[in-house]
């Protein structure tokens, strides 16, 4: 009953008005707090560590997940058990899948052939952790890197006595030291480098991207990098022991590989120019092949480098013990060869030679035809086999227009639209859809390094995209501090050609393979959906493990993908040693793709896991620099 004061009708109406008010509120501060945990407001605190051990400690204390992710509980379905992997034995601490000299000797050596990738099959491959050396340490912060690295690290010094006359290394105590010489530049890459700018527009933004054939320890390229050319270098694994090594120890980009019977893992007019410092590529030998295969991935007016043999051969004949009418033979061949890829001879002084590949074909004045390549994709090249044939210059309605587009001077290049994508050669990319894809990896980037501050600096010198795209992470990375290892699965799009005219660079590379490097030679791999690309083309732990040889103890991963293929990576992950967590989309926890964050923990061979204090860390002058 009421009464007159408190009509029944007027506490129907109060309760319904505080029922109301009271899920408003509930509304609101649902809603406030999951704006707080998307990564747009503070958010509460959340307690992270990514590894216990001392060495990690300047990582850990610059990791930073707390006001911008949470982290993300596992889904409870059908997990796939744990796996702990074992550590290889020692003597695989250097170990290369896919160029071990047992396998390559079953090959021939004609074409170079023994020398190129022969990976094992799938009951052959390693289920173990390849493990790092005793003593192992961080390597020296870029630019010292370019002049030292830790003989712990790279246990070789058969290159300090074979090429002690040339500058290539020196040992010192317990580093080696690159005085910057080579066997055509035994007083140093700079001097040579300004005798070849005196020619080629080095300085200027016009040269970004440079390809190193048979690059030794990679000097060339690694003082190419004050010039803000990015020399992709090459070498194969053979009696010099750890060329491709001692180039990445060094912060320098380089593979192993040969020019041997297969193409070279680069698109069509991918580098700027290209050079062999006595390289002792047979140039002339299978009627110009090599040249023909190095004239396909230089851009219409591009440069090609030849020092040493056969250049300069009156004043070096008696040296090399060859006639003379043999090396005047060799070298009117090269030109001959050179004339028929449309290059013309710039400048011959001393024991260097430049040619120059012309913008297009219609200034071309061939003495005699040539035999065209007849394949439909010139970028269709994954262990396809080198042919004889010269690639066809991109049709042009000038004879002013360069072939396959003009590209704008460095770094203006680097945002500009592409040729590839202006012309519409890029399938389901346009103008539009590249800028979005610009503003994206700027975001994740700014994201990325919420996460972890050393991000951009030279703590991470040798970065790897693994499903590089349009090469929008690199790009968004792009600095002197470090540099970016496209790459492009072969199952995936093919894009390569427009990381290279953004000025970037990069491989093509099957992961269901092992990667043409040493262990231990990146410290931060990124990769966006490579797992599922590949979870139904080849195991998931193969991948994993490969990424973990390649990858340096203390080392960092961030992977994108879906949460449940995530969930399955974790799991194996966390049987490696390494330290991970689970974290939500920048955009929030609505967003169903997830970012995995690893460290890898400093572990050494004959280690239970566990390191000590001292072990890990880089000489006592090595601080990082921001």
């Amino acid at each position: 009953m009421g009464s007159k004061h408190n009509p029944p009708g007027n506490n129907r109406s109060r309760s319904t008005l505080s029922l109301l008010v009271v899920v408003g509120l509930c509304c609101f501060f649902y809603l406030l707090g999951a704006w707080q945990k998307s990564g747009f407001g503070k958010g509460d605190s959340i307690a992270m560590e990514i590894t216990k051990q001392a060495q990690c400690t300047d990582i850990v204390t610059e990791l930073d997940f707390e006001p911008h992710h949470n982290t993300v509980k596992i889904p409870h379905k059908a997990d796939p058990k744990p796996v702990s992997f074992k550590a290889c034995d020692v003597k695989l601490k250097d170990y290369t899948p896919c160029q071990e000299q047992d396998r390559a000797m079953k090959f021939l050596r004609e074409n170079m052939i023994y020398r190129e990738r022969h990976c094992p099959p799938d009951n052959e491959k390693l289920r173990c952790l390849v493990p790092a050396p005793k003593g192992y340490m961080t390597p020296f912060p870029w630019p010292k890197s370019r002049d030292y690295v830790h003989y712990a690290n790279a246990p070789f010094k058969s290159l300090t006595v074979e090429k002690a006359g040339q500058n290539w290394v020196q040992f010192q105590g317990n580093v080696f030291k690159f005085p910057g010489g080579g066997t055509m530049f035994p007083q140093g890459a700079d001097a040579y480098i300004e005798e070849l700018a005196s020619v080629i527009p080095i300085k200027d933004g016009s040269v970004r991207t440079a390809l190193d054939t048979g690059c030794g320890v990679a000097s060339w390229g690694a003082y190419m990098l004050k010039r803000n050319v990015l020399a992709m270098s090459f070498a194969p694994r053979d009696n010099h022991e750890a060329q491709v090594q001692f180039a990445l120890e060094r912060g320098v980009p380089a593979i192993i590989a040969v020019l041997g019977s297969i193409l070279l893992p680069y698109p069509a007019r991918a580098f700027d120019m290209a050079q062999c410092s006595r390289c002792l590529i047979p140039w002339t030998a299978n009627e110009g092949t090599y040249l023909m295969e190095v004239d396909r991935v230089l851009r219409p007016g591009g440069y090609w480098v030849l020092s040493g043999p056969p250049i300069n051969w009156k004043t070096w004949h008696k040296t090399w013990n060859r006639t003379k009418a043999e090396l005047n033979a060799e070298q009117k061949r090269i030109e001959d060869i050179t004339e028929s890829l449309c290059w013309e001879k710039k400048y011959e002084k001393g024991d260097i030679a430049i040619f120059r590949k012309k913008i297009n074909d219609r200034s071309c004045d061939r003495s005699t035809p040539v035999n065209t390549c007849k394949r439909k994709d010139t970028d269709d090249i994954w262990y396809k086999e080198i042919e004889t044939c010269v690639t066809p210059f991109p049709k042009v309605s000038s004879e002013e227009e360069v072939a396959g587009g003009e590209l704008k001077k460095f770094p203006e290049r680097l945002f500009a639209v592409p040729p590839s994508i202006s012309k519409g050669l890029i399938n389901g990319v346009d103008e539009n859809s590249y800028q979005e894809d610009i503003d994206l990896w700027k975001k994740r980037l700014i994201a990325y390094k919420r996460i972890n501050r050393l991000i951009g600096s030279t703590r991470y010198r040798n970065v790897m995209d693994m499903n590089a795209g349009l090469g929008g992470f690199a790009a968004a990375l792009e600095s002197p501090k470090s540099w970016v290892m496209n790459v492009i699965p072969t199952i995936n799009k093919n894009t390569l050609s427009v990381v290279y005219e953004r000025g970037l660079i990069g491989i093509y590379h099957d992961w269901c393979e092992g990667f043409s490097t040493y262990p231990r030679t990146y410290d931060f791999i990124h990769a966006s959906g490579v797992f599922s690309l590949y979870q139904h083309s080849c195991k998931l732990e193969d991948i994993l493990l490969e990424t973990d040889r390649i990858l340096r103890p203390e080392g960092i991963v961030i992977f994108r993908d879906e949460v449940d293929v995530l969930n399955d990576v974790r799991k194996i992950a966390d049987g490696m040693r390494w330290d991970t967590k689970l974290l939500d989309h920048e955009d929030g926890p609505l967003v169903p793709e997830k970012i995995l964050v690893a460290v890898k923990q400093y572990w050494v061979a004959g280690d239970d896991g566990n390191s000590s204090p001292s072990s890990s860390s880089s000489s006592s002058d090595t601080s990082e620099e921001e």
